[in-house]
């Protein structure tokens, strides 16, 4: 009943100028990720209301070996989650649960979360688990997520002893299209 949020939200994506480019002209839609690791799963992430996190992992991804990014570049979209399978919402905390137990059951070898910082951003088990319950609902002809949302605690504290992190963002994963409403260009607004 609840997993049907009302409202529309604002997601920022990151990305070459060149695809926003193309795609605030209609030429192309954003193309979901399927990388193993995507911790919400498969589908387009956005930043959830935080252009300045899309473009900082805009900036970060353009640095790495072979990335795609050359100018890096944020689109903004408006987006309708649908039905949706948010972690901020305790019971479906519990759907993840079930997911996870039900790889344990069906999974010789579980895949792991790894990563070169304490963050742990390569999320192939998160990955798996959320996939799972996406094709549990589908064999047992559930109604499928729209979309997927949760905060990601990430980076080093913001001070001592406290549980606040550098990088801490609600992320959105859309699995469904037709969610996205439009996308625009954020406003670059500095204060002088």
């Amino acid at each position: 009943m609840y997993c049907t949020r009302t409202g529309l939200i604002l997601g920022f994506h990151g990305a070459d100028k060149s695809i926003v480019e193309k795609v605030l002209t209609g030429k192309e839609d954003l193309i979901g990720s399927e990388n193993i690791y995507d911790w919400l799963g498969n589908g387009i992430y956005f930043w959830d209301n935080s252009p300045s996190r899309a473009l900082e992992w805009a900036n970060e991804l353009s640095k790495r070996t072979g990335s795609r990014i050359k100018e890096p570049a944020v689109i903004g979209a408006i987006i309708d989650l649908g039905y949706c399978l948010d972690l901020l919402d305790y019971k479906n905390l519990r759907a993840i649960k079930a997911g996870y137990e039900l790889l344990c059951a069906t999974t010789p070898i579980l895949p792991k979360n790894t990563g070169k910082s304490t963050d742990l951003l390569k999320r192939e088990l998160d990955c798996a688990v959320i996939e799972t319950v996406h094709q549990y609902n589908e064999l047992h002809g559930s109604e499928a997520f729209d979309s997927v949302r949760g905060v990601f605690w990430e980076g080093g504290e913001l001070y001592p002893g406290g549980f606040f992190k550098e990088k801490d963002h609600i992320q959105i994963c859309v699995r469904n299209i037709d969610c996205i409403k439009g996308y625009f260009l954020p406003l670059d607004r500095v204060s002088k």
